[in-house]
């Protein structure tokens, strides 16, 4: 037994989207997008340089296939305009831009 194979042809009609012009404007709260801001605490283990610290994080890891937590640190060159953090004291800080080619954050807070 043969079989056939039958062609259907279908009309589409061609739609054009409509565009909505409204008269006012969004405003600059609804308008504005959410920045992903980087946020860190940690020690202050230097501060022998001019307008820099450096900072020490410490993060807790979990080791992917054996699952055991481990502690993992980094330090961090951070932007102090008045030289008031000093060895010991707890800052907060976040990322700005690039002041140097280590120095990409400055300070929030300390202690």
């Amino acid at each position: 037994m043969a079989t056939t194979k039958k062609s259907v042809t279908v009309k589409t009609k061609v739609v054009k989207p409509v565009i909505v012009k409204t008269a006012a404007k969004p405003s600059v709260k609804e308008a504005k997008i959410d920045k992903i801001i980087k946020k860190f605490v940690g020690v202050v283990v230097s501060d022998k340089m001019d307008k820099t610290i450096v900072v020490k994080v410490d993060s807790i890891k979990i080791h992917p296939k054996y699952h055991k937590r481990y502690a993992v640190s980094r330090k961090y060159k951070v932007h102090d305009e008045d030289n008031r953090c000093h060895v010991g004291e707890q800052v907060t800080f976040i990322a700005c831009r690039p002041m140097s080619k280590d120095k990409k954050w400055r300070v929030l807070a300390g202690r």
